[in-house]
Formats: C-alpha cells, structure tokens, sequence
C-alpha cells in the first residue's frame, strides 16, 4: 500500500478510537434523560425552513396546510429539549400552534386570536385557513428550486424531495447516495468524478466526449457542470436535495434535458457557535479497508449579522480488482479530499449575502473494470489506467425581500481539471497508452424577482448570462513516447431572458406559462494534431460549421388542481436543449447539431411522505427527442460526438410510502421507461442487426428501490434507528450497434444500517451489498477493448462502523 494510503488509514483508525471511546462510556454510565430530549439548533429564518429542520433533529413529522404559516419568520432556537417544547418555543408569538397529531406528529396551525410580534409581518393569506380537524396533512414544503418560493402541493411536475440530513457514511459515497434513494437517477459508473448522470431515460451514451450534460446539477444557484461528467461532491452538510423530473429548460436553460438535481448546504448561523466531526472505518470483501473523516464548524463573527461555515473531508475507498499481468491485488483504491466555506451577512432582517467556495480531489491508482476471462474481480493489463479531478467553485449569492417579493442575484465561478489513462494497445500489438485531459471553466450570473403566489397570481422574471469553454487535449501511442493526438475547444456564451406566471383561474385551478428566451454564440477549435484521414480544408469547413450565433425559445406550459383534499394533480409541457459544437478525432471533423426535448407529463401526488399514513405519487410522459447528441468512439477506440436521430421515450413511475406507526416507514418506487431511437441517422441504421429494434443507451426499461426506516425513542433518552435499503437496476445497453450494444444491469444493490443517537453522539455499523453480488454496472473498460469481455462489477460486500459528535 502507498505511505499515503497508511497514513490515512492510521489516521482515520486513531481519530475513530479516540471519538468512539468516550462515546462508549457516554452510552454507559450518561445519567438518564427524558425520552423525548434531543439537542436542537435550528437558525433563525422562515417557519417553514425551521419546522423541516426541528422535524430531523427530534426524529418527529411536523407539517402545516398554511402557506402564509410557512412564510413567518421566526428566532433561532437552540438546547436540549422535547420536540414539544421546542415548537412551543419556536412559535411563541407567531399567532400559530402547534396541533399534536399522534405521540410523534404535529401539524401547524393558525390559532382563533392571533397575537402580534414585532418582526416583519407575513404575507398575507391567498384564502382562510381550514379548520383544524379538516386541514389536509400535505406538510407545507416549499420547493426552493422552483426559483420562487413554491408549495410542494402547487408544484406542478415530478419531484423528489430529500430533506434527511445525509448520515456520514452516505455523505462519503457522494452521488452513489442518491442512486440508491431516487430510482429515476441512473449513472454510468465509469469511476468517481467521471460518471454521467441521467434522470429518466434522457441518457444519450456512457462516453466522455464534449457534449454537454442531459442533467444539471447546482449548488443551490451556481450551476455545477457543463461540458463535464458529474463532479461528484461529497455530501457532508448538505441539508438537502431536489431533483426535479423532466426538462426543465425554462428555468435552467441548457442542458437540463431530463432535469435537474439541486444540492442545498447548510447555511451558515450568526446565533451560535456548533461543531460537528465524524469518522468511519469500513472493510471490504474481496479488498482492502477504507475510511473517512470529516469536520464542520460554525462560527458567528458578528451575532445575528455574521457568520462563517467551513467543511472538510478526506475519504479513502479501498481497492477490489486484481491485475494478474502485473501482479497487482486491490489496484483501484481511490483517494477524496475537498472542503467549503461559505460566510452569510445579514445587515439587515430582508437582506442576506451569501458566499461560497469549494475545493475537492479526486484521485484513482486504477480504473474498477474486471474481465471475465482473468478470473472474478480480476484483470490483465500492462499498466495501471490512473487519474484524477479536480474541482473548484467561488459563488456570490444575494437576496433581498420585500413582504411577498424577492430578488435574487448570483455569480460565480467554476473550474474542472479531469486527467484520464487508457489502455490503447491492439490485439496482439504493443503496448500503447491514451492520455486525455479535459479542462473546462464556466462563468455564470443570474438575477431574478419574483413574487410568491398568492392571491392567485404569482410571478417570476430572470435574466441570466453564461460563457463556457471546455479543452479537450489528447496524446496517443507507445508507452515513453506518445504523440499528440486530435483534439478540441468549444465555447459558448449566451444570454438569456426567462419568465413564469402562475394564475389561479378558479378555486384550486392553477394555470403556469412562461418561457425562455437565449441568443447563443457558439465556436469551435481543433487543438493537437489533424486528423490523419482529412485534408487541413476538412477540417476548416468543420471549425466553420460549429461557429455560429442561434436564438432559441422554450415554452412552458402547466395546469394543477388540488381541489380534491391533500391532492395534488398536473399536466405540464415543459421543453429542453443543448447546444451544438465541434468534434474532431483522427479520422474525421464534423460539427453536430443542437439536440431538444418536448415533454408531456401527467401527474398525481396524494399525501406526504412520512406525515400521511398513506402517500402516494405517479406520473406518466412521453417525450420527443429530436437530433439526439451521443458521445460514441471511432475506430481507434477515441470519443467522438455526433447526432445519432430522434428518439421517442415513455415513462411511468410511481411511488408509495406507508407509515403505519410513529417512527416507522416504508417507501418503495418503481419507473419504467421504453425507448426508442424512432428516425435514425442512415449510419446508426445500418447497425440494426437481428431486426432488433434501436433503443437509447444507458437507462434500463425497469428499475425500482425498496426501503424501510425505523425509530424509537429509548427510556434513557437515546433514538435507534434502523434502515434498509434495496434498489433494482434492470437491463440496458451499453450503446447503440453490435459494437457496442453489451448487455448490463439485472442485478440488486442492497444496504442496512444500525445508528444509536444519545445527546451529542451517535454511534453507526452499517452494511452494503449484503448478498455479495457481483453484478455488471457498465459493460465497458478500455473504448479500444470492445470485445464484451470487460465489466466493472458493485463494490463487493462492505462493513462501516463511525461515530459521530456534535456540540
């Protein structure tokens, strides 16, 4: 093992004996605590932010019908205390209270003679109040990726909100933990830092080429990705996710094709001074042990003005393929090492200021495919296939509120160095490497008011400018003596104007249009060597092709009812594209097309996850993709990108969560996508082989997840918490053609975890992979090996057990 790699080790197994200790004699000898006491820190802001966050700490469901409710502001609340006593404190003054449903559920109400408090004053109501007995239990959620402040039951589209703070050992797996909570989020598993994320069936192929992005991510407003794979931030203090379903081009613009996954940290509380630290150790079946550490602060500078938040992070996943050619065992450890800072101003209780940086590493000795020919788990190659990301963000972010209008602006900026090997070397022939290294940096900026709706009219009004570059540099040949390879820059700066309005055109009848307006200007560039098969005048007339200036318009368009009690029902038509660009390899140069999305999807949610005893959600979409991008490889085995034709996709999906008891869920979901590439470019066409229809890559027709939760409050105050998880990822192709048309998927991913919360601690032992599959993930490892040989099988049973502290 590398000194590097013990001495994390060493250092995660000293930082876990030295928290775990003292949490054992905690848990021990602690004098008893009322069962209901649980230590809360919940800043000062928005009721309906606090009463999700009380709702976590205190392992409670608390939720209201009022959207006026939700919008008071309220104090920072911190201390050992019942949950009871907390939202007693919480709404003292407010004019609400709270209604005790069962032994561990609330719902917020409005009382009969409001009392006044000196703060600014809320709202006011779109309609009165229903009485107590006959209030719905659809929690008032507020959907921040809306861009305005949206209820979940006036939220028209299919959205999955996952408001649990992320345990550590989640937080360490990175993406790989909402795969296993949103079945409708598949990736490529090609290595951390390097995958592809598809929401839907809006995957267009497994490779890396310059294309950009079907799905968008965001750090609450700054943008993540564009012409890059998924970052791959680790999760530490993240509060929570939302991922909308479908394009989402009127919101996000480009390259939100199948949607969007919105991550939203923790913000940083001018109240008070906390901490939190937690450490793991973990061993792996098959492969060597891993660990992870991680450390948050929260310091006020100024009491309730300003303060300052900082994360840090180091992960170690140990390694499980061997590499019988060199004599290798363990070969793909992978090292992440990142933090941020953020620092929140309030000069005043309307204005807040917000700023952010970020930093994370990603390092890999090895790529994690096997082949089957060498044995389970194994492989032979003549040398290791590393690399790594790095990846870095700066965001200013300022909000300011006038009763029920807020103006938003945001700037930031983001930078992504990814380096990949590959093995290049012929059937037979020498050995020879590809290196490929992809830098990209995008600049964005966006303003926006809008009002929240209610007395039947709210609105939204945007203007948002972004400039984008990505350099994709290649060298190819022997090993000791590569030679530049073809490669390619494309840029794109556009500016945008976007709008939404919502009317209600009768009681519990919403109607939302709006649209997106951008100009584009768009160039490319060949870098690196030309193409061996093409004249310079080939190449030119492609460079010339990609350089243009495009203006494009996405409608939007949505209809929701929720005139039946705790309901909600939609129609929506939503559209999405991305622009075109350049692609060279060593044998062609050709510029591809923009590709667009039209979406109509009809929806119904009926209750609240982990409220309701019964709730229930279901959306069915068809969606015309025309000129569909794909990243495909050329004969020599290196990414090019072309249009491929127009795809046509159905979706249904559904979801169902049963909570039975206080403490105790279930929630099980399952999509089914059929797709199909319906108008194929003549080329695509001619690789139909055994009359087998063409379907889109990536995405298996069936997938579905299956998990449980339970809690209970112990007599000497402590909270055990069981959970188990199980999701099914059903069959899908590699690519398009014989080629590249490998089966994958067909296999379960399991996990089950044990945590015993008490104060300031909490101890966990979990498991993942319990059956010890093996499964495929992504059929391919090298692009130059298209033999169906190669494979990259799950993580092979997994034990963690962490602690965590926090004061």
């Amino acid at each position: 093992m590398p000194p590097r790699g013990k001495t994390i080790l060493r250092g995660c197994a000293r930082s876990l004996l030295l928290i775990a200790l003292p949490a054992m004699g905690v848990l021990a000898t602690g004098t008893a605590q009322a069962a209901e006491r649980q230590v809360v820190n919940v800043p000062a802001g928005r009721l309906g932010d606090a009463i999700v966050l009380l709702a976590r700490q205190t392992g409670s469901n608390i939720g209201t019908t009022d959207p006026a409710l939700a919008a008071l502001p309220v104090p920072a609340l911190q201390g050992s205390m019942s949950a009871q006593a907390a939202l007693d404190r919480l709404l003292s003054g407010t004019g609400a209270r709270a209604q005790r449903i069962d032994g561990r559920t609330w719902r917020i109400v409005r009382r009969t003679a409001p009392r006044s408090r000196p703060v600014t004053p809320p709202a006011p109501l779109p309609k009165a109040a229903p009485p107590a007995e006959d209030a719905a239990d659809d929690s008032e959620i507020i959907v921040t990726a809306a861009k305005r402040p949206m209820p979940l039951a006036r939220y028209a589209g299919t959205i999955e909100l996952l408001s649990d703070a992320f345990p550590a050992a989640d937080a360490a797996s990175g993406t790989q933990a909402l795969l296993g909570r949103v079945a409708a989020i598949s990736s490529t598993h090609v290595g951390a830092g390097r995958n592809k994320l598809f929401i839907r069936a809006i995957a267009d192929s497994g490779f890396s080429g310059p294309t950009q992005a079907t799905t968008g991510q965001y750090l609450n407003d700054m943008r993540l990705n564009y012409a890059t794979p998924d970052p791959d931030l680790r999760l530490y203090d993240i509060g929570g996710v939302e991922v909308l379903e479908g394009p989402q081009g009127t919101l996000y613009g480009a390259g939100s094709l199948g949607g969007i996954i919105r991550l939203v940290p923790n913000a940083p509380d001018a109240t008070r001074m906390s901490a939190e630290m937690s450490a793991g150790v973990s061993a792996t079946q098959h492969g060597e042990p891993g660990g992870d550490i991680a450390g948050t602060i929260n310091l006020p500078l100024v009491e309730d003005v300003l303060a300052i938040r900082a994360v840090g992070y180091g992960v170690r996943e140990g390694g499980y393929i061997d590499d019988s050619l060199r004599g290798l065992s363990d070969i793909n450890r992978t090292n992440v090492a990142g933090g941020r800072l953020s620092m929140r101003y309030m000069p005043a209780p309307d204005w807040t200021v917000d700023l952010t940086g970020l930093y994370q590493s990603i390092r890999y000795d090895d790529a994690q495919y096997a082949s089957r020919s060498a044995g389970e788990l194994t492989r032979a190659s003549p040398f290791a296939e590393n690399g790594g990301s790095d990846y870095w963000l700066g965001n200013a972010r300022i909000e300011k509120r006038w009763d029920d209008i807020t103006l938003v602006t945001s700037a930031g900026v983001v930078g992504q160095r990814l380096s990949e090997r590959y093995d290049a070397s012929a059937p037979d022939g020498p050995a020879e490497l590809l290196y490929q290294r992809n830098n990209t940096r995008m600049f964005s900026t966006e303003t926006r008011l809008s009002r929240d709706l209610h007395d039947g009219i709210g609105w939204l009004l945007g203007l948002s400018y972004l400039d984008s570059s990505s350099d994709i540099r290649r060298t190819l040949g022997p090993v000791g003596a590569p030679a530049p390879s073809a490669g390619v820059r494309n840029e794109q700066r556009e500016w945008t104007i976007f709008g939404e309005a919502s009317l209600e055109l009768l009681p519990s009848l919403v109607a939302t249009a709006g649209g997106r307006l951008t100009s584009s200007t768009l160039s490319g560039t060949s870098m690196g060597r030309p193409p061996q098969m093409l004249a310079a005048s080939d190449v030119a007339r492609a460079v010339a092709a990609s350089n243009r200036h495009e203006t494009i318009f996405l409608p939007s368009f949505a209809l929701l009812s929720d005139a039946v009690p705790n309901t909600t029902m939609f129609l929506r038509f939503q559209q999405g594209f991305r622009p075109g660009g350049l692609s060279i390899d060593d044998y062609r140069a050709q510029s591809f097309r923009n590709d667009r999305t039209t979406t109509v999807e009809a929806g119904v949610r009926h209750g609240l996850p982990g409220i309701d005893p019964i709730a229930i959600s279901g959306s069915v979409a068809w969606t015309d993709w025309r000129d569909i991008q794909a990243d495909l490889i050329d004969r020599r085995g290196l990414p090019t990108t072309v249009n491929i034709g127009d795809g046509r996709i159905y979706t249904a999906e559904a979801r169902l969560t049963l909570h039975p008891i206080a403490g105790f869920t279930v929630d099980g979901s399952i999509i089914y996508n059929d797709s199909r590439l319906s108008r194929p470019e003549t080329f695509v066409r001619l690789l139909s082989y055994a009359g087998e229809k063409l379907t889109l890559p990536n995405v298996a027709a069936l997938g579905g997840r299956l998990a449980a939760d339970y809690r209970l409050a112990l007599n000497d105050g402590s909270l055990l918490r069981l959970s188990a998880n199980a999701r099914y990822v059903g069959s899908s192709r590699l690519g398009v053609g014989p080629r590249v048309g490998t089966r994958q998927g067909d296999y379960v991913d399991t996990s089950v975890t044990a945590a015993l919360s008490r104060g300031q601690w909490r101890l966990s032992l979990g498991m993942t992979n319990i059956a010890d599959a093996t499964g495929n993930r992504f059929a391919l490892g090298t692009p130059f090996d298209l033999s169906g040989d190669d494979y990259t099988p799950m993580r092979p049973r997994t034990v963690r057990l962490g602690v965590d502290f926090a004061f």
